[in-house]
């Protein structure tokens, strides 16, 4: 049996490869049936089929009859999904535990030590890089924050305050109130008004304006403590968030010399705003 495209991406989408997709399906349209039979009903080759099986029964949407000839069944696909869907969560949790277990542990000290002492025959301008993705960005732009200790100069564009707002407000609360000076210019409309309105209690917002000489500044910046900066180098209006890239550097020239002041022509020109 085939399925049609868009069911076949659908499984795609949650992790399934052509090969699994293939001995599921095939499975899905007989009640049980052996590795020979499924090899080829599914296209699959009969020397991949059983490690394939046995991964399909590992998250849940094949069920192993033991015996001579061994036979397969289907899980029924809305029971797969809930199986399936609980042990992704049961391996994340577990992973989690992992990550924090190893942080807390002395590898993690090891590790920081190297990377300091590696860090110290860097030069600058090999600590620069390209981040692809908004997610990326957003993880990058944390990092940045959570090293900040006098002050954090940001530049929005309507898309990237409420994304900031969204995903990194406790954080900011928390940098406040450790007396980090907080500085937001963006655009204040209808659109970003909820998300200014909460960055407003951590941090001063500015409005940027639509005028000739702000909007051909208008664009995606951060710079923590005067020593490291990300730049938006896409429109973020225009391209997918899988496709938005920008620009990180950890260059003290760079970024006072060049970028802070780009930030603070704005910020100058800006308008304050009441919330």
């Amino acid at each position: 049996m085939v399925v049609t495209s868009k069911t076949a991406d659908s499984l795609k989408a949650l992790g399934l490869n052509k090969y699994e997709r293939n001995l599921w399906v095939a499975l899905l349209s007989r009640s049980s049936s052996t590795v020979g039979e499924l090899a080829d009903l599914s296209n699959v080759p009969r020397s991949r089929c059983y490690d394939v099986l046995q991964s399909l029964a590992d998250r849940g949407f094949v069920l192993i009859q033991p015996g001579k000839p061994m036979k397969y069944v289907a899980v029924n696909p809305s029971e797969a999904f809930d199986r399936a869907k609980k042990k992704v969560l049961k391996d994340a949790n577990e992973m989690v535990e992992r990550y924090d277990q190893i942080k807390n542990s002395g590898a993690a000290k090891e590790l920081e030590k190297l990377h300091k002492e590696s860090i110290k025959t860097v030069q600058p301008e090999d600590l620069t890089g390209s981040i692809k993705g908004k997610y990326a960005m957003l993880q990058q732009m944390e990092s940045m924050f959570k090293k900040s200790k006098k002050s954090i100069k940001i530049m929005a564009t309507a898309n990237s305050l409420i994304d900031i707002a969204e995903n990194h407000m406790s954080l900011i609360k928390k940098l406040s109130e450790n007396g980090v000076s907080i500085k937001i210019a963006a655009p204040i409309n209808k659109q970003t008004t909820e998300a200014a309105k909460s960055l407003s209690k951590h941090a001063q917002i500015r409005n940027i304006e639509e005028s000739d000489q702000l909007t051909k500044l208008l664009g995606r910046m951060a710079i923590v403590d005067g020593s490291e900066f990300l730049m938006g180098l896409t429109d973020d209006t225009k391209v997918h968030p899988t496709q938005d890239v920008a620009f990180w550097s950890q260059s003290d020239h760079a970024s006072s010399a060049t970028i802070e002041p780009m930030f603070e022509l704005v910020w100058n020109h800006a308008k304050p705003v009441k919330l």
